[in-house]
This record gives structure tokens, C-alpha cells and sequence, in this order.
């Protein structure tokens, strides 16, 4: 509410990435990573409806940690359609290249094609997920253009127009028990802000990643 309170338009991933959109705005880009659990993702995904506000859900494939096609899993993900969010792919296609010794422009087509016909959506946007086998997804995008697999952006690398990591604040829970930011792709060394703390200095673009297993009533496992 305190980012609503200050004039902050909440907007999901693609948003941002429409060369029509006007940057001139106090924007706060919503993105969701599921990493480890789909349940925990129904409590976030309630929040953000209730406040009307929108988000990308990027959502991996291959994770022993939850089935996207299991019944529940399924009907979460027709739920974050349903309620008019982004679903983006979380990409683990360099460690899928490496366990299954395949090219890995065929496991992103082929994870792209199973995630937009499991859906009926394009999927628009990946964002390069980071695994335990100790490769960087995101290398996958260092000779290579989203546009070159129908995407109009992956989150780090932006688009051939705009470069949202670069062009903002990150502010991230990726290390799970504190806050971590970047200012315009350079990491802010101590800064273990919240983003409540870090609206006070009134950040133009803000880029803001969540992932739902951080969040619990009454502990991390449950």
C-alpha cells in the first residue's frame, strides 16, 4: 500500500518492455520467481489481486520441487492467467543442456512451445533461473537476442530497446534471509534495504523480484 500511497504505477514485466509505455511514470515492475514451491505462490498471488495491482509469474519446468501439470499446480497457473497476470518461463536451459547433453536452443524452443500450448498464451518474456549444478543460466543470452526465440525480452538482458535491469532499481530477496539491490546493474554493497525503506527516496524505476518461498505464516517450511 505504501508504494500505491506514493503514486507508484505497479506494472508486470511486458509492460515495461511496450516501446509505448511511458517511462516518464513512477513505476514499480512487479516480478515474481517460483523457484521451490507453486502452493506458497496462491498467498502472493491473492495479495496482488485484492490490491489490484499487477505481476510476472516466471515459472520453471523441471523443478523436483513442484509439478506445474500436477492437478493443483495446474490450476494455480490457470489461476494467474485468469487473473489477467504475465506468465514468463523461468530458464534452466543451459543445465538442461549439460544433464541431457542436448542443444540448448532446442530445450528453450521446446520448454517455450510446452508452456505456451499447456496455457494457450505466448509466452513473452524468460528469466534465466539460478540452479545448483554451478552454470549461469543467463549465459545462455550472451551471443544471442530474445527476438531470435519469438521473446520480446529475458528480465537481465531486457530488450534491443530496453534494458530494464540497467535502467533501475533491483530490489531483490534472492538471498533469502535479507534484501539486496542494484542500482542501474551495479550492486549496492550492504544495502539491505526494503523496498518500503528504499521508496523514500522516490526511485523513478523500480525492479522488484519476490519469490514466494520466502514468505510463511509461521515457518519457512511450511
Amino acid at each position: 500500500m505504501n508504494a500505491l500511497d506514493q503514486g507508484y504505477q505497479i506494472i508486470n514485466c511486458i509492460d515495461y518492455f511496450d516501446e509505448n509505455y511511458d517511462l516518464q511514470k513512477k513505476v514499480i515492475v512487479n516480478r515474481v520467481d517460483v523457484d521451490f514451491s507453486l502452493k506458497k505462490t496462491q498467498r502472493i498471488l491473492k495479495i496482488f489481486n485484492d490490491l489490484e495491482i499487477s505481476a510476472t509469474f516466471f515459472i520453471r519446468l523441471h523443478a523436483p520441487e513442484y509439478n506445474p501439470f500436477s492437478f493443483e499446480g495446474f490450476k494455480t497457473l490457470k489461476l494467474i492467467r485468469d487473473s489477467g497476470h504475465e506468465i514468463g518461463y523461468h530458464s534452466e536451459v543451459v543445465d538442461q543442456g549439460m544433464i541431457w547433453s542436448e542443444p540448448v536452443e532446442d530445450c528453450l524452443n521446446r520448454d517455450l512451445d510446452v508452456l505456451s500450448r499447456m496455457l494457450g498464451i505466448q509466452v513473452k518474456g524468460v528469466a534465466s533461473h539460478g540452479g545448483m549444478t554451478g552454470l549461469n543460466n543467463l549465459d545462455f543470452w550472451k551471443d544471442r537476442e530474445p527476438a531470435d526465440f519469438g521473446l520480446t525480452y529475458e528480465a537481465y538482458k531486457g530488450s534491443k530497446t530496453r534494458n530494464l535491469f540497467k535502467n533501475s532499481l533491483y530490489v531483490s530477496d534472492s538471498e533469502w534471509t535479507r534484501w539486496k539491490c542494484y542500482q542501474d546493474g551495479k550492486l549496492s554493497v550492504m544495502d539491505n534495504r526494503c523496498l518500503s525503506e528504499h521508496l523514500i527516496d522516490c526511485p523513478q524505476v523500480v525492479y522488484f523480484l519476490i519469490h514466494p518461498d520466502t514468505f510463511f505464516d509461521h515457518h519457512f517450511y511450511e
